[in-house]
């Protein structure tokens, strides 16, 4: 057969014992140390041949001839359990319920590269001039089949990582992409059951074929309500153990051999396997015990032989190798024009439907694996290997820097008015993000939720985030289940992570059903915590909020103390602070009561500023409802206590700025409490204004222990940034939650005593708080006063 494929190697092996326990030499002496470098060095291409396996003292000394097949059985053990795994995490009660916009966009994407794929094989084989062991195979037609295959797959859980890193999972293009990867995943697994065989036995495959499709179906029909049934009953009563969970692995062996006689790939029992095990609490058990070994040495050494094969500079080795990159820049044309094609007839734009294209265009293990099969059944040679594979690279790798052009920094940087409460239209509709974590988060954020008092002019959207960490394969198993079906029932069909959003989704669902003026929408969002916040950004845009509302990092212990739920809790409010798109509140929950039971009374704190005006326009908002009785507390600075902070001001314009500055924002503070006082105060029964003089920075907690003897159920306050405050700069030196700021940080205390809920409110417009130097900063015009940042 003409082509350059790799000639078969022998190697001898001598028993030198056959009484003795190891038939051939003790492979714990003279496998294991080659093995454990070979792992140590799977870097996959830069161990290929035209590379560092250029060098053949290298070569042979981490990959002698007899340790290459220790390396690929491990291989192909990895690729099995990385399929499983992936029917693991595959909902096909998700992909049946989806709808026409993305099954359209889906199959778009298989038919056109079936259409185009050929074409392309073809101009490969003419351009290609490649002579001796560098020349292509012989026989086409099962080329030609592989090839098409390749291009129609999209590497589901690759795409899911993807959209989490660029913080696109939960947004509408993400929800896009990943539903129509999902029924693509699901087609190209069935293209693969059906049309691979043929390509590996010829016309013999229609009986392969059919006792594959016999197997599959009797998994699905006879096995799978027997095993569903045996492990719901062991999961729900937290039965598993390691010892029969590795029935389960044998389970993925069995059917893997199975599928493997009868003439397809071990890969479809494994799947197979995978996708008849149910779903929920159980699936999450057996990812979390064999994710790290599975996905983190299993299958990178899967990739790393593939790598291995992999010979860039065979391309280059031909006269007309311009040509050959053209066809691999041109493979990845199809999905694209496909996608395009079909987001037209849905009325997308043509720069969303490009990102969803290039988004689709992502491969993955399937692609690899129809790859090393071809080549190691001699279908095609190296350099057809090589062009193919090089294109399916460069569709992968060139996906996140130009989505990150021409689609995120239009979301990330598209500016709209102002979204704070004081700038909000008395009948407009307040739009709240609420984050939490947890059922208690929830049903702390609806007690706040409820005092802003729902009305039909001013009505509520309320959409409740659950921030959930992500942890390795958790992008792809998390957005297959967002929505729950109706056909899953039971609380041990559920995971820890959904069975906290479905307590959550009821809290919310029961609060907005108490009142006609609120609505509201749950999600979650799958995130890693160090960069969740930009999640929590794109969330609040895409909802055009107004209000971010967070929890505190502590709970309210059993006797009556803050204690930490999670310092990273902490991390995530304060990165949310410093660059949100529109206001943001801390909420401190201290058992705050409901108001259909009891009436509250609620305490405002004004200091100065934008943010204190922030949190006066919430309580303002508060006092339409009848059970709220609010006290307005303003404290007024004196002599020393009104000094200026004009320590980040070295030059002499910038001091006088700073003073400036500071007489402008008590203009606009008096302004807007005389305007509160004029027209609330006067009309309601229930609300008082009080004024406390204050003239030294040690008189403050003192005042706020007096206003603490009074007695209330929530305080309100500005987190104080841009204050412009000597006292308050030094005293913020000293606060342990400077994302409270000073008076918050007293307050939220357990030193100070209090036993009243908080909320810290940061008005959007003047820049978020630097966190690492606790000092005011604001954006400044050329004339040096400041300016809101819009």
């Amino acid at each position: 057969m003409g082509g350059f494929q790799p000639p078969p190697v022998c190697f001898q092996v001598s028993p030198p014992s056959p009484t003795q326990f190891w038939q051939t030499e003790n492979v714990l002496n003279s496998k294991l140390p080659i093995f454990g470098i070979q792992i140590a060095h799977t870097v996959g291409l830069l161990m290929g041949p035209y590379l560092l396996g250029s060098f053949p003292s290298v070569f042979n000394l981490v990959y002698p001839v007899n340790g290459i097949l220790n390396v690929e059985v491990l291989c192909n053990i990895g690729v099995i359990y990385y399929s499983f795994l992936s029917g693991l995490e595959m909902n096909l009660d998700t992909i049946l319920c989806v709808k026409k916009k993305a099954a359209s966009i889906a199959v778009a994407g298989i038919i056109f590269p079936t259409v185009m794929a050929p074409a392309f094989y073809a101009l490969h084989r003419k351009f290609y001039v490649g002579t001796g062991i560098y020349s292509l195979e012989d026989s086409t037609n099962n080329a030609y089949l592989l090839w098409t295959l390749v291009l129609t797959v999209t590497g589901f859980p690759v795409l899911a990582h993807t959209l989490s890193e660029l913080k696109l999972l939960y947004t509408g293009l993400g929800k896009a992409a990943l539903t129509a990867a999902m029924i693509s995943d699901t087609y190209s697994w069935i293209l693969f059951t059906l049309l691979v065989p043929f390509s590996i036995i010829g016309q013999r495959a229609v009986y392969s074929v059919l006792s594959a499709t016999l197997f599959i179906v009797f998994c699905i029909i006879v096995l799978r309500p027997i095993v569903v049934r045996f492990i719901d009953r062991k999961t729900d009563k937290d039965e598993w153990d390691y010892d029969q969970l590795l029935f389960v692995v044998m389970g993925v062996f069995a059917c893997s051999y199975i599928t493997d006689i009868l003439g397809t790939h071990g890969i479809v029992g494994a799947f197979v396997f995978g996708l008849i095990l149910p779903h929920g609490r159980f699936a999450d058990l057996v990812m979390s015990i064999s994710d790290d070994f599975a996905s983190g040495f299993l299958a990178p050494l899967f990739f790393g032989g593939s790598g291995l094969r992999l010979a860039l500079p065979i391309i280059f080795k031909q006269a007309h190798w311009p040509l050959t990159l053209l066809v691999v820049l041109l493979l990845c044309v199809p999905k694209i024009l496909s996608t395009l094609f079909a987001t037209s007839f849905f009325g997308m734009r043509t720069q969303d439907g490009l990102a969803l294209g290039l988004l689709l265009n992502t491969k993955g293990a399937m692609a690899l694996i129809i790859l090393n099969i071809a080549w190691d059944r001699s279908i095609i040679s190296g350099a057809t290997y090589s062009v193919i594979t090089s294109g399916v690279l460069l569709m992968t790798i060139v996906v996140s820097p130009i989505i990150d052009i021409i689609y995120k920094p239009r979301k990330r940087f598209e500016q709209i008015k102002l979204k704070t409460i004081q700038k909000l239209r008395i009948d407009a509709e307040l739009r709240v993000l609420a984050c939490v974590h947890n059922t208690r988060h929830a049903t702390g954020m609806i007690r706040i939720v409820e005092s802003f008092n729902a009305t039909r002019l001013s009505p509520i959207y309320v959409c409740a985030l659950q921030l959930v960490e992500l942890t390795e394969r958790g992008a792809a198993l998390f957005p297959a289940y967002m929505q729950k079906s109706s056909g899953q029932s039971g609380a041990q069909n559920l995971t820890r992570t959904q069975a906290e959003l479905e307590s959550i989704t009821n809290t919310f669902e029961a609060f907005g059903q108490s009142y006609d003026a609120v609505r509201v929408e749950t999600s979650n969002v799958v995130s890693d915590y160090a960069t969740i916040h930009e999640d929590i950004y794109n969330s609040a845009k895409e909802k055009g909020t107004s209000l971010i509302l967070l929890p505190f990092h502590k709970h309210l212990s059993s006797v009556g103390v803050l204690e930490t739920t999670s310092i990273v809790y902490k991390d995530i409010n304060q990165k949310v602070m410093q660059g949100a798109p529109c206001s943001v509140g801390i909420f401190v929950d201290r058992d705050l009561g409901s108001l259909l039971k009891m009436k509250l009374h609620i305490v405002m704190i004004f200091v100065g500023g934008p943010d204190d005006r922030e949190a006066l326009a919430i309580a303002w908002r508060m006092t339409g409802h009848p059970g709220i009785k609010l006290s307005i507390v303003r404290i007024l600075l004196f002599d020393d206590a009104a000094e200026i902070d004009t320590s980040v001001h070295e030059e002499a314009k910038e001091i006088l700025s700073a003073v400036m500055d500071s007489d402008k924002q008590k203009d606009l503070d008096d302004e807007y409490v005389s305007a509160f006082r004029l027209r609330a105060v006067p009309n309601e029964d229930s609300i008082s204004y009080s004024e406390i003089d204050v003239h030294r920075g040690e008189d403050i907690p003192e005042v706020l222990r007096e206003v603490d003897k009074t007695g209330c159920d929530l305080y309100i306050v500005g987190q104080g940034n841009c204050r412009n405050s000597q006292v308050f700069s030094t005293l913020l030196e000293w606060s342990d939650c400077s994302e409270l700021g000073v008076i918050g940080d007293i307050l939220a205390s357990n030193d100070f005593g209090s036993r009243s809920s908080l909320l810290v409110v940061q008005q959007y417009g003047y820049g978020g708080m630097d966190f690492g130097k606790h000092h005011n900063h604001m954006a400044t015009n050329n004339d040096g006063f400041g300016t809101p940042l819009v």
